[in-house]
Order: structure tokens, then sequence, then C-alpha cells
């Protein structure tokens, strides 16, 4: 590992003596140019407003109009169609479901886990997971509540602390930019009795903005007993105090009620869950030249009801799983223009979470607890970058960590960027990732262990971009090597299952992205990842390969992509791999200025494949619908 690690290192220093004394831009200039195009400003990496150029990690930008194209009622798909290096595991033509035979874990550079406990989900900034499992709720992050979508790919846990080890998923919420009212109403039908539908409606009115969105989704699933269905809405109010300062307000709720078949070899008969997430927040921000914060204070809640079901030939349990659980938290941060060609941004976190976990009988026995445990978590944090010539800017960041239970960590992160020239940047990172052991690994179930130790991992990557033909074309490479140990695994100990701080990580691997707008009306796209495991993970594919190709013209609108995943494992012990080849299709037809007409198409090859093992995926699928928009 030492080895390997050193060699990157070398090769980080031989690429920065061979970088001419090009003409690029300070921090302040690139904020003033305004003829040279700078893509997407981007919040994650820093906490502030930033042209990701000067950043030194690997940011990955979903925008509105990607989200709408793939006319998902989940933000997932497009998220791994479009990020190289994330993979999300799948079971059916909708809802990942929690639990046994559930899917929607993430993996990023082979960092996740099973459940997901190694990336982070945030909404505006805010850490999303269950409580007392520690790891987010796939089927509660929905298109409808999304502006754009930022995903960090490599530890972010200096701004953002535990569980960000493998990466971060950022959702930015939607909001009005513009003064007037805007309404839209989508609804589509399709294979499996599948039905998808969503409302919403925007308000800017002088310093007033308002959100609301609402959604009911639903399908019989392509098995017995697979069905799903999922209510949901989201509010936001916005207030602008002055032209420096504003609060807003906001409130998700989402409930579904999913059922888990079990494998094809192993079916389960009664296995239902009803989960109901919930989460609101809110903000006071300032926004001045020289300086930008905010204090938010936020509280998301869950409560979940699970019947184990039972194989055939078996009593049905007499037991149902239920439990509580909430994160309360409180965060501040501000960020600072001390003098020429600098940005310090130091920032405060406190989190309270935990929750209760019960076993009710319907026999008439009394509830059996399971655990009812509060934790807390504070923090604080200072990220320095600063311009030290007109194309060289360094980055350095510091996190302190104190955990009520497991301890102290400290957090370094260190980056350089060089402004190549104003369309190339090379850039250099070394980043140190790290989670603290959850509630459910130290207290629930039999391999439960109160002694764990925080997870740790270092992150060494070099990243090339550019941009070509006045912004038309834009690629970027990335190189990375991950070494970590302390990771928490299941393994006997006196004859009895408990989990340990054990396992290693070491991977490495290649990412490449390129966009090309031919002209206004055709769009190529292609991402690829390569990734080496010396410790194999479960949904972590070798290959990961997407290609894509828009079309806008009169009244059309057309994407289509195929997605080519190789040496993908669905289970480690014993070891079983898939690979596979899938074309899906979005096609939007304008009928008039209010009406849409659009249909997507997925696996229209037909393929057979799957991502959970046992749990194979739907052949063809088509689902057609409507768009009205006033």
């Amino acid at each position: 590992m030492k080895c390997k690690s050193t060699l990157l290192l070398l090769l980080c220093s031989q690429l920065v003596t061979g970088i001419p004394h090009a003409q690029a831009q300070t921090p302040d200039s690139l904020r003033r140019e305004k003829s040279h195009p700078i893509g997407a400003v981007v919040v994650t990496g820093t906490r502030n407003g930033t042209d990701p150029r000067q950043l030194p990690l690997t940011l990955s930008v979903i925008d509105l109009e990607q989200l709408r194209q793939n006319n998902q009622p989940s933000l997932l798909p497009a998220l791994v169609d479009h990020v190289p290096g994330l993979f999300v595991t799948e079971r059916g033509i909708m809802g990942y479901g929690v639990a046994a035979g559930a899917a929607g874990g993430m993996t990023m550079r082979g960092i996740g886990g099973s459940p997901t406990t190694g990336m982070l989900i945030l909404i505006d900034g805010h850490p999303q997971y269950m409580g007392l499992m520690g790891h987010p709720i796939a089927d509660a992050y929905q298109t409808m509540m999304a502006e754009q979508v930022e995903v960090v790919r490599g530890p972010a846990s200096v701004l953002y602390g535990s569980n960000a080890m493998g990466g971060v998923i950022n959702i930015i919420t939607r909001k009005m930019k513009s003064d007037g009212v805007k309404t839209n109403i989508s609804a589509g039908y399709g294979s499996y009795n599948t039905f998808q539908s969503e409302a919403s409606n925007t308000i800017r009115s002088g310093r007033f903005s308002s959100v609301v969105t609402g959604s009911y989704n639903r399908t019989d699933g392509h098995r017995h007993d697979m069905g799903f269905e999922q209510y949901g809405g989201y509010a936001k109010l916005g207030y602008e105090l002055s032209k420096a300062w504003g609060i807003s307000a906001d409130v998700n709720l989402t409930h579904f009620n999913a059922q888990n078949p079990g494998s094809v070899t192993h079916p389960i008969l009664d296995n239902k869950f009803r989960i109901t997430r919930g989460m609101t927040s809110f903000f006071l921000e300032n926004n001045y030249a020289k300086t930008s914060g905010a204090l938010s204070i936020f509280y998301n809640w869950g409560r979940h009801k699970i019947n184990d079901g039972y194989s055939a030939g078996e009593e049905p349990p007499v037991k149902r799983f239920n439990s509580r659980d909430y994160m309360f938290g409180i965060s501040w941060y501000q960020s600072f223009v001390l003098f020429s060609g600098n940005r310090t941004t130091m920032g405060i976190d406190y989190q309270r979470f935990g929750g209760r976990s019960w076993n009710r009988f319907i026999n008439g026995k009394p509830d059996k607890e399971m655990a009812d445990v509060t934790q807390n978590e504070v923090a604080a944090y200072l990220d320095i970058r600063q311009a030290l010539t007109r194309w060289m800017i360094l980055d350095a960041g510091l996190r302190i960590d104190h955990h009520s239970h497991v301890g102290t960590e400290w957090i370094p992160q260190g980056g350089i960027s060089f402004l190549l020239s104003r369309s190339a940047q090379l850039k250099a990172m070394v980043s140190k990732g790290f989670r603290f052991p959850t509630i459910r690994e130290m207290y629930m179930f039999p391999p439960q262990n109160p002694d764990l130790k925080p997870e740790n991992l270092m992150n060494y990557e070099i990243s090339f971009s550019q941009t070509l033909l006045g912004g038309n074309l834009r690629y970027g490479v990335n190189l990375f090597y991950i070494s970590g140990d302390n990771m928490i695994q299941t393994v006997p100990v006196d004859g009895r299952p408990m989990n340990i701080n054990t396992g290693k990580i070491e991977n490495w691997g290649v990412e490449a992205d390129i966009t090309y707008r031919i002209n206004p009306h055709w769009t190529l796209s292609s991402n690829y990842s390569y990734l080496n495991m010396s410790h194999p993970v479960v949904a972590a594919p070798e290959h990961k390969l997407y290609t894509g190709m828009i079309f806008k013209g009169g009244r059309w609108d057309v994407s289509t992509g195929i997605r080519y995943v190789r040496g993908l494992y669905t289970s480690v012990k014993p070891r079983m791999q898939e690979q596979f080849v899938l074309w899906n299709a979005n096609a939007e037809f304008m009928v008039t200025r209010w009406l849409n007409l659009y249909v997507r198409g997925e696996n229209l090859l037909a393929r057979d494949y799957e991502i959970n093992a046992g749990y194979p995926m739907p052949k063809a699928t088509v689902l057609g619908g409507f768009k009205i928009n006033f």
C-alpha cells in the first residue's frame, strides 16, 4: 500500500514540475470574468458558491434538465448514468425497499457498504440517514424536490464529518428565480400496472418565494408480492430580508409501502414494510461582497414497521419490528475573503441522533425492547483556499469531530489546483475519510459491539479537465488510490458473530467523462470508471460505461443512453459476478405550449440480469404519460 501511494505522489510531482507558467486567473478574477464560460457554480465542495475550477476535489453536477429527462420519480437512476464511479443497486421497476431484500445500496469507488454507511446523502448540506441504522433510505430522495444534485467523488469528511468517507451526494432543493407563478402537473402509466404522478407550484413575488410539490407512485412489480406504493410532498418558503440577508424553511415528507418476495431460490411470504420519513429545516443566510454564510437548524425523523415474513411450510411470525428514529442538528458556517486571492471558511456542526426499536407481538405478549439510544456529535472545521500565483491555488482543511461514545477524530485535507489556462486545470489532492460506528453496529442485533472504533481511509487523487470549442466540448479524467483500515466486519468470536474493526480497503482506479455539444440540437456525453479492489465488495463494478445522446429540435426532446456494467459483485461469499448492457430511451413531444406527451423505455434489449443476488430485474418496460405546464 505504501508503495502505490508513493508512486501516485511521485506522479503528481512529475506533472507539477512540467507545468508551464500559464496565464490563468486568480480566484477573484475568475469570479469577475464574463466572456469565458466556467460551468456550474457549486456549493458542496466549500459551503459557499464557488467556481469548481478552484477546488482540488472531483465533482459531478447533475442539473434540473438532466433529472427531468429521465422521467423518473427517484433521482438516483440519473446519478448512476451521469456520475462515473457511482453505483446504486436496484431490484425492480420501482422502489428500493428496506431491510432484507432491499436495494438502494450505494458505492463510490468501492466505498459505501451494505447497508450504505460509507456515503453521505445531504439535502441542502444537512445529513440524511436513519438515526439508528446510520444509512440513507433510498426511497426518500425524489426528483420532485431537486433543483440540482452535486456529487463529491471521494472523501468530504472535513466539511461533512462521519459517513462522508466515500463521497457525498448533495441534493440542492428547488427555488423560483424570477417573479411569477408556475404550475406543473405530470402523470404516467406503464408496464406492470405502474403509475407515477407529480404536481408542483412555484411562486416568486418580490422578496417572497415558495415551492410546493406532491407525488403519488405505485407498481405491482414484475414479480408476485413485489408491490410498491409511495406518497410524497415537499414545501419551501423563502423571504429576502434585505439584499444581503434571507430566511427560508422547508419540510419534506414521504411514506411508502413495500413488499419483498425473497430471492427466486428462497421465496418469502408476507414480508411487508411501512415506512415514513420526514425532514424539516430553517435557514438564516447572509451574502456580502467579501463574506457569506448561514445558520441552519434541521430535524429528520422516521417511523418503520416491518413484518419479516416467513418461508413456505413455516409458521408466520408473531412479532413485528418497530422503530422510531430522529436526528436534530444545528450548523453554522461563515466564509471570508481575508485578503487578495483568499477564501477562508469556518464552521461548527452539532447533531443529536438516535431512537428506539422494539418488537411488537400480535399474540398479546408485551413488547420486547431492542434499543433506546441517543448519541451526540459536535465538530468544528476550517478550510483555507489561497491563490499563491496567477496559476496556482492551495487548499488546506482540518476538522475535529467528537462523538459522545466513540471519542474524537482529527480529519485533515490538502490539495493544489493549477490553472493551466482559461480552459484547463490540473489538480492533486490528499484527503482523509472516516465514519463513526452506528447505533445498529454497537447496540442492535446479535453481532453488536459497543467497543467499536471509527473506520478510516486515505484518498489520493490527481485529475485533469479542459473545456474547448468555446465551451461546447468538456472532458475530464482522474486517477485515485484509496487505502483504509479498521473497517467494521462481522466475524466469528468465541463461537458467535460479532462486529469487529478488522477489515481493510485498497482500491485504485480511473474515471473519465466527456460532453460534446455538437450544435444547438445535438449533444453527446459519455463517462467511464474502472475500479480495482484488493478486497472486493458487493455493488461496486469493475467497469461502468455510459454513453448518451440528446436531441432537441422543433417540438421534440429525445434522449437515449446505453449503460454497460462488467465485474459487478452480487455476492462475495460465494463470489458471484454480473455483466450486462442496458439500453434506455426517453422521448417528449410538445403538443401545445402547455401540454407535452412523453414515453420512457428501459432495458429495451430485454436483457436478463441481476443486481441484487437472486432478484432478476425486469425485461423491457415502457411507461407513457403527459405533462401540463402553465
